[in-house]
């Protein structure tokens, strides 16, 4: 039989996807929006996680984390990123702070990549008052890290502005400043990956956003510009990418409004196959209603 296709998630609104691959498996993090009847605006207050080995069919898993789990949190949750490192799992959170209105960034772990996870620091990892100075209350949004080859890890993450900061080993401190990052037309989203020593920086692009992507030899930068990988993404005024690669071909997730029902604040998450120029550059990806598919 032919399983459908796009969205890959039909039982949840699901957006800003993170995926791990560990031991053969796919995990697919994501937000969940749950905006009341008759609400047309965000309402997210948990993350939900799934796991595939084919990237079509897909198991849900009890939700491993919410907002409230860090007790510093007001319990708005917002775009996140999972990594593994050093034999646990470090869940990368945006969240309000309590108190409100700012944004902050806080980390969970655990032992297994379904989780529980919890608090991983007990106080968020970046807050508003360790920025440059900005007026945006919303400035700590969509963290995404990377573990490089070396084992250095690293953090981007903003909102109308990207940010970027050298973590240090224990992943819960910032090992030096905060550096600005000049990106044409970024809005948030951002995700960062490597692949064969260049390094890709892909992102929320204009409004509504489309998804746009640089290049560089350097994680410190500097970074090129290569222009538009995704366009807009149907009635979904938002998007944010995750790339990895699995069983020897590259995907490319990422969210829109294609449910019944669905639009900017109930979005889905899909996947779409990515491909690579010779010079390492990206192709455009084509969005499908068909997605990734296989005969069973």
């Amino acid at each position: 039989m032919l399983r459908e296709g796009n969205p890959i998630i039909r039982n949840h609104y699901t957006a800003d996807p993170t995926v791990l691959v560990h031991e053969g498996t796919a995990y697919l993090y994501t937000g969940h929006d749950e905006p009341p009847a008759g609400i047309d605006d965000y309402r997210m207050h948990d993350w939900l996680c799934f796991s595939s080995t084919d990237l079509v069919h897909w198991t849900e898993h009890p939700s491993p984390l919410k907002a409230t789990d860090f007790q510093w949190a007001s319990g708005d949750a917002y775009a996140s990123k999972v990594v593994e490192y050093k034999g646990k799992f470090y869940w990368f959170v945006s969240v309000t702070h309590a108190g409100g209105p700012y944004k902050a960034i806080g980390v969970a772990v655990s032992d297994t990549p379904t989780g529980r996870f919890r608090d991983a620091k007990g106080s968020a990892l970046v807050t508003h008052d360790m920025l440059p100075a900005t007026d945006n209350n919303k400035a700590n949004l969509d963290p995404t890290v990377l573990i490089d080859h070396d084992g250095e890890a690293y953090l981007f993450w903003g909102n109308g502005q990207c940010y970027f900061a050298k973590l240090k080993s224990n992943l819960l401190e910032l090992d030096g400043q905060i550096t600005v990052l000049d990106l044409p037309g970024f809005a948030e989203g951002a995700h960062i990956h490597k692949r064969n020593g260049m390094y890709y920086l892909s992102y929320g692009y204009g409004y509504p956003e489309k998804v746009a992507y640089a290049m560089s030899t350097q994680i410190m930068g500097p970074w090129e510009f290569k222009g538009i990988l995704n366009e807009i993404a149907g009635n979904c005024a938002t998007n944010r990418p995750a790339i990895i690669e699995f069983n020897d071909s590259a995907y490319f997730f990422y969210h829109n409004g294609a449910l019944p029902e669905g639009g900017s604040h109930r979005r889905s998450v899909c996947v779409d196959r990515l491909y690579y120029n010779d010079d390492g550059t990206l192709r455009r990806v084509i969005m499908t209603s068909e997605g990734i598919q296989t005969w069973d």
